[in-house]
């Protein structure tokens, strides 16, 4: 999809509650052009955007850059590297996060106040951390465009780690020159992208006053207990992310003296409980990791087939002449 003359967007469709409507994957300038994030380490987006450059693109991937470490959105940094070629572009306090997924060479890093010059377009880097500690924004001013990642959803609200954070992140954005669209990690383009921005700041505001108005009413509570209060209709998928976002609102609220805390006390592991879950996750990697190798072993044998004569059906095959 054509966003501006300088940015095209790929939008996976997704049927996860936590990626509202489609991961997204950006593509931006000509010639040798960067991407914005690349997908989960799956088929459906290695080939959607293969497919895509394929049938669309008529120019290379130079650089492939990411908004943060999280799966969705750096899964295929070595396919991009090994497959296309391309450089890898990550944030620079991410590196550590990124363990395992990060090609051998090619590798770059970015950081706040970074430009990267294409033929035909400026994009400039943004540390918004919040939603994650090493998440980037990019900017091309010249189009009025932003890339948030997950620091802002198409649809509905983020996740959040560090409150503290997260609100000057937004605050910085509100207030970029020139801001017309934003394109998000997940779900459709946001054209009104102040008014939006400015929607996810007064909600940040909303929610601390909800949860100091239920701390208020029934005393001590779990942060649990709130989010049940605060979100009583909310997709029980969700329920784990949303405490959590209670609880950087709580933690954010105990830094200021504004609330207590009395401590829990963490459940202690069995050691014998511990090693059976490990080895169980040992033995479903292990599963997945040979069917995958069956499937491949699959594919190929199809193609071979498509390539050989079907001796396997015939011991001699018929043969075809003109009768004369």
């Amino acid at each position: 999809m054509q966003v501006t003359p300088h940015v095209r967007a790929v939008q996976v469709p997704e049927d996860e509650p936590m990626r509202p409507g489609s991961t997204n994957i950006y593509l931006v300038g000509s010639g040798q052009t960067l991407t914005i994030d690349s997908g989960e380490a799956i088929d459906k987006f290695r080939w959607m955007l293969r497919g895509y450059l394929a049938a669309v693109e008529r120019s290379e991937i130079g650089v492939a850059a990411v908004t943060h470490h999280h799966y969705d959105h750096s899964g295929n940094l070595k396919d991009l590297r090994a497959a296309l070629g391309a450089e890898v572009a990550v944030p620079d306090n991410g590196v550590g996060l990124l363990r395992g997924r990060l090609p051998a060479d090619g590798v770059q890093t970015l950081h706040d106040g970074a430009v990267i010059d294409l033929d035909d377009v400026r994009v400039q880097v943004l540390a918004t951390p919040g939603h994650s500690v090493d998440s980037l924004c990019y900017y091309i001013e010249e189009d009025g465009v932003l890339f948030t990642g997950d620091t802002l959803l198409g649809v509905g609200t983020t996740t959040v780690g560090n409150l503290g954070d997260y609100r000057r992140s937004l605050q910085r954005l509100v207030e970029l020159p020139n801001l017309r669209v934003i394109c998000p990690g997940h779900g459709p383009l946001v054209h009104d992208a102040r008014e939006r921005l400015q929607t996810y700041i007064d909600h940040r505001n909303m929610r601390e006053e909800q949860i100091l108005r239920v701390l208020r009413r029934g005393g001590p509570r779990t942060s649990w207990e709130i989010m049940l209060k605060l979100y009583p209709d909310i997709d029980k998928r969700l329920r784990a992310a949303a405490d959590g976002n209670v609880r950087a609102h709580l933690e954010q609220l105990r830094g200021e003296g504004r609330i207590r805390v009395t401590p829990g006390r963490k459940r202690k592991p069995r050691a014998d409980v511990v090693a059976r879950r490990k080895a169980k996750e040992r033995e479903r990697r292990a599963v997945i990791r040979r069917a995958k190798r069956f499937e491949a072993a699959q594919r190929r044998e199809l193609w071979r087939r498509q390539e050989e004569p079907p001796t396997d059906t015939w011991t001699r095959q018929p043969t075809y002449a003109i009768d004369e």
